[in-house]
């Protein structure tokens, strides 16, 4: 079983739209929820997700940036095996509208129903240290 590269994983990933991003919370234990990438999956290392500027994650962020993702999503056709990726890395704070604009789909007008120009919003990356997978008997690890 070869070891997959970050090109080959990024197209196993590339319709796993949610993942669950775990922060650690001011008690010391471990607060995650579900974020979308709103189809921005590409995947080079880097994951970006929209948030507002005052939400808990965001703080808790700002007190401890690394951070957990974790995906799950049939990768196959035909009802192929499963597919598992866990992300460790380090979250940022965007605060950049020309940035918001590169990562920015309409499914996000949902959330931010001013668009970029929403008050308060913020996006935020993170940046992958470490990625596991798992995919049917394939498994593996790459640093990014």
């Amino acid at each position: 079983m070869a070891e997959l590269t970050l090109a080959d994983l990024s197209k196993k990933m590339a319709k796993l739209d949610f993942a669950m991003l775990a922060t650690q919370s001011a008690d010391g234990g471990t607060t995650a929820r579900p974020m979308s990438n709103n189809g921005d999956v590409e995947y080079q290392g880097d994951s970006y997700f929209f948030s507002y500027a005052d939400s808990r994650k965001v703080a808790e962020i700002k007190a401890n940036p690394r951070v957990t993702l974790s995906y799950t999503g049939a990768a196959g056709m035909l009802g192929g095996p499963p597919l598992f990726v866990a992300v460790d890395g380090a979250a940022s704070l965007i605060t950049d509208r020309q940035a918001f604009e590169e990562h920015w789909t309409k499914d996000l007008d949902r959330y931010f129903p001013e668009g970029v120009d929403t008050p308060g919003v913020v996006m935020i990356k993170i940046h992958a240290a470490t990625i596991r997978y798992w995919d049917g008997g394939d498994e593996g690890e790459l640093r990014a």
